[in-house]
C-alpha cells in the first residue's frame, strides 16, 4: 500500500514538472517568433593608393663568378633605369641571389629522364617596388620592355593595388549596412502592423573587395582583389529586433 502511494506520489510530481517545462517551451517559442532578423548591406567605391610592382633578372654561365659578376652589371644597369624613371632609391628593394645548378636531361631506353652532365649556374634576382604613386609606377610597368631592349633578361610581373584606409572605409560600411538592415526591419513592424523593440542580436559578416561590375566570387574568409586599382567593398549586418 506505501508502495502504491510513494508511487502515485512521485507520478504526481513528474507531471507538474512537465507541465512546467512544456509551458516554458511554449512560451520561449512564442518569444522566439515575435522577433524580426533582417540583414542590411553596406558598399563603398574607391580607388587604390598603394601599388606594389616586381620583377626578376638572371644569368647564366659555367663559371659561378662570372654569373654573379653578370648578375650585378645587370642590377646596375636595372637601378640605374629605375632611378631615371623617378623611382626613389629606398623604394627599390633587391631580394638575395637565388644559385641553381643546371644539368641537361635526357630520357634513356626505358624513356626515364635521366640527369644528364653540368651545363652552368642559373643566378636570378628579384627587384620589387611599394608606392604610393601609383601611376608612376603603372607606367613603369607597361614599359618595362626598355629594360629588356638593353640585352637584360627580365620578367616583369603585374602590379598588385592596395588602399591604405580601409579602416576608414570599413567602419563607414558598418554604419551604412545597420542603418540599411533598420529601416528594413522598421518597414516590416509597420507593415505587419507591430512595433519594433528592442535590439537582441547583431552579427557581421566579413568584408568582401572586388573589382567594380566583376563577376568575382565571394568567399567564406572574405574576398580581397589586388589586381584592380578600383575597388568596391562590401559588408553585410545581420539585426534581429524584439517585436512588440
Amino acid at each position: 500500500m506505501n508502495r502504491n502511494i510513494i508511487l502515485m506520489v512521485i507520478a504526481a510530481i513528474g507531471f507538474v514538472l512537465g507541465l512546467g517545462l512544456l509551458g516554458n517551451a511554449i512560451k520561449n517559442r512564442n518569444k522566439s517568433e515575435n522577433t524580426i532578423s533582417v540583414t542590411g548591406l553596406g558598399t563603398k567605391q574607391f580607388t587604390s593608393d598603394l601599388i606594389t610592382w616586381s620583377g626578376s633578372f638572371s644569368k647564366n654561365n659555367f663559371d659561378l663568378k662570372l654569373a654573379y659578376d653578370g648578375l650585378l652589371a645587370d642590377k646596375k644597369v636595372i637601378n640605374d633605369y629605375l632611378i631615371s624613371k623617378g623611382i626613389k632609391q629606398n623604394e627599390i628593394i633587391y631580394s638575395s641571389v637565388d644559385i641553381q645548378k643546371q644539368f641537361r636531361n635526357y630520357n634513356d631506353a626505358n624513356g626515364n629522364s635521366v640527369q644528364g652532365e653540368f651545363s652552368g649556374y642559373n643566378l636570378t634576382q628579384t627587384v620589387s617596388i611599394e608606392s604610393k604613386e601609383v601611376a608612376k609606377i603603372e607606367s613603369l610597368s607597361r614599359n618595362i620592355t626598355e629594360i629588356i631592349n638593353r640585352g637584360i633578361e627580365f620578367t616583369s610581373s603585374s602590379p598588385s593595388y592596395f588602399y591604405t584606409k580601409l579602416t576608414a572605409v570599413k567602419q563607414e560600411m558598418i554604419a551604412t549596412a545597420t542603418k540599411d538592415a533598420r529601416e528594413r526591419a522598421e518597414k516590416i513592424a509597420e507593415n505587419s502592423g507591430s512595433g519594433l523593440g528592442s535590439l537582441k542580436k547583431a552579427t557581421m559578416g566579413v568584408i568582401q573587395i572586388t573589382a567594380p561590375n566583376s563577376n568575382e566570387d565571394y568567399s567564406y574568409g572574405g574576398a580581397f582583389n589586388t589586381t584592380s586599382k578600383e575597388k568596391v567593398a562590401s559588408i553585410t549586418i545581420k539585426l534581429e529586433y524584439e517585436v512588440n
